[in-house]
């Protein structure tokens, strides 16, 4: 996704020279090929993430086009005050891209895990939340958020996720997307783990259940018609988040059918009130916090009594 992000912005910046990237010492390869072809549109803060932001607004106050990147847990929670201050109560024109979501960073642990960003920002006015599942959407998302003329907040994995849009698929912001229909039981996922959410559609296919999968890229503005829509044809709506279930994509789909009419039961899968456990590549956090395909499938039997 790292990779993605960065082609993307590559394309906007030789087209726009406005279009900055502004970087707090990330320090990966595909920072230096921006650099090499645009070292006049980066800036290096070093590890001083706050001031980045804020600087950030100052230069998009001057008409540029600031993307800042780096590890999504220092953005949206050591940066938070002057993302709501700087930036979303002036409505400037910024873009924040936070690498590494939910578990990825899995070796470092807790301190560096982004389980509780969007609960931490889906409550700031004026600002847009993307949660792109694979490489092909970034890049998509990066264009789209681009063309959003105010605060665009964007997460992305950093281990080599699957592609599971295709090149033709279109990005929409504010629209979910289905990618796999079913009939009884829906699932509605967002980020790098809808490719393990598919792959335990697959799973639970063997024990006769048919999963419908829904890709949730835009986590606000939130597609709540959609959802209200699909809750009347299945009997069961359920949400799966590399993220706690308190504030995420779980909350933003409760808030819905709290507020409706619709009769559906719904059941929540994430991190449960708890910081994840363990450490290792980032498959092996995610099988010890039942979020890979296995855990998930597992999690969605149990839900379903079978």
């Amino acid at each position: 996704m790292q990779r993605a992000y960065m082609s993307a912005l590559c394309e906007i910046a030789e087209k726009d020279r406005n279009v900055l990237s502004l970087l707090a010492d990330s320090g990966t390869g595909y920072d230096e090929l921006f650099r090499r072809y645009f070292p006049e549109q980066m800036l290096d803060f070093g590890i001083a993430e706050e001031n980045m932001v804020s600087a950030a607004a100052g230069l998009a106050m001057c008409g540029k086009i600031p993307f800042v990147y780096t590890a999504g847990a220092f953005l949206a929670y050591r940066s938070f005050e002057f993302i709501r201050d700087d930036i979303c109560f002036q409505n400037l024109n910024v873009k924040i891209v936070g690498m590494g979501a939910g578990l990825s960073w899995s070796t470092l642990g807790v301190t560096h895990h982004t389980t509780e960003d969007l609960a931490v920002l889906r409550a700031l006015p004026n600002l847009t939340i993307l949660s792109p599942s694979c490489p092909r959407e970034v890049e998509k998302a990066v264009k789209a958020a681009y063309a959003i003329q105010g605060p665009v907040y964007i997460k992305i994995g950093m281990n080599h996720e699957p592609d599971v849009c295709g090149e033709d698929d279109t990005f929409v912001v504010g629209k979910n997307r289905e990618l796999r229909p079913g009939r009884e039981v829906c699932v509605y996922a967002t980020g790098s783990i809808t490719s393990e959410v598919l792959e335990a559609a697959k799973l639970l296919e063997a024990d006769g259940l048919d999963i419908g999968v829904v890709n949730v890229p835009t986590v606000k503005p939130f597609d709540g018609e959609e959802v209200l829509e699909r809750a009347k044809s299945y009997r069961t709506i359920l949400t799966v988040e590399e993220h706690s279930i308190t504030g995420g994509l779980g909350s933003a789909v409760a808030e819905v059918l709290a507020e409706s009419d619709v009769k559906v039961r719904f059941r929540r899968i994430g991190l449960k009130n708890c910081f994840a456990v363990g450490y290792g590549t980032h498959a092996q956090v995610k099988a010890a916090n039942g979020l890979d395909a296995e855990g998930i499938a597992g999690q969605i039997r149990k839900i379903l009594g079978v």
